[in-house]
């Protein structure tokens, strides 16, 4: 049996004035470090005007998407004007901005546009020569969006084999077309970087 499938029913007190919630006798870290972090909830949800509460969870703010895309085009800019180190640094405060979103707007949404700007500032670093970085970033892109992020899965293998890793570059490669598909102008292009890739395997081995 699994910790998960164990339940333990703790006697937790409310403070009827205050409304924090405690444990009357000394328990797990874990339970206190919870419970801690539950009323410092509560605390800033008072804070706040009223009525106190979270908006609803899927309205999605006009603003902040429109900022989003204002500061994704100027780094689009930076890129194609071969502007590399300028275009990083944009992509970066970009993403911080997508990554400010509350919890309450759409996850679908945020994972979408994190996959857009995590493959385009990979494609930057790439200009850098930064393989590294661009793999991690290639990586974060995948992770947000695996199906129709053909780019992501291109920049993944490209960075792997410029880096050398052969197998690893081959495996996510083929990862890549089993995923997308081997039809249309993305297969062809992973297939292309296949071709390449199998090459550097030969001539290493």
């Amino acid at each position: 049996m699994s910790a998960i499938d164990l339940f333990t029913q703790y006697p937790l007190h409310l403070d009827p004035s205050s409304k924090a919630i405690t444990h009357p006798s000394p328990s797990s870290q874990q339970l206190d470090s919870e419970l801690q972090t539950l009323n410092a909830l509560h605390r800033n949800l008072l804070s706040l005007d009223p009525p106190n509460i979270p908006p609803a969870p899927l309205p999605i703010n006009p603003k902040r998407s429109a900022q989003i895309t204002k500061l994704r085009d100027t780094a689009n800019t930076a890129y194609r004007k071969n502007n590399h180190a300028e275009a990083v640094k944009l992509y970066t405060l970009t993403i911080d901005m997508a990554l400010s979103r509350p919890g309450w707007e759409p996850v679908a949404l945020a994972r979408e546009e994190l996959a857009g700007l995590y493959a385009n500032r990979a494609q930057a670093y790439m200009g850098l020569s930064a393989w590294c970085e661009g793999l991690v970033d290639a990586r974060c892109s995948v992770e947000c969006k695996g199906l129709g992020n053909v780019k992501g899965w291109w920049r993944v293998g490209k960075c792997l084999g410029e880096m050398g890793r052969w197998e690893e570059a081959k495996g996510v490669v083929e990862k890549g077309l089993d995923i997308e598909g081997r039809e249309g102008e993305g297969g062809k292009e992973l297939l292309g970087l296949l071709e390449d890739i199998e090459e550097g395997l030969k001539r290493t081995s």
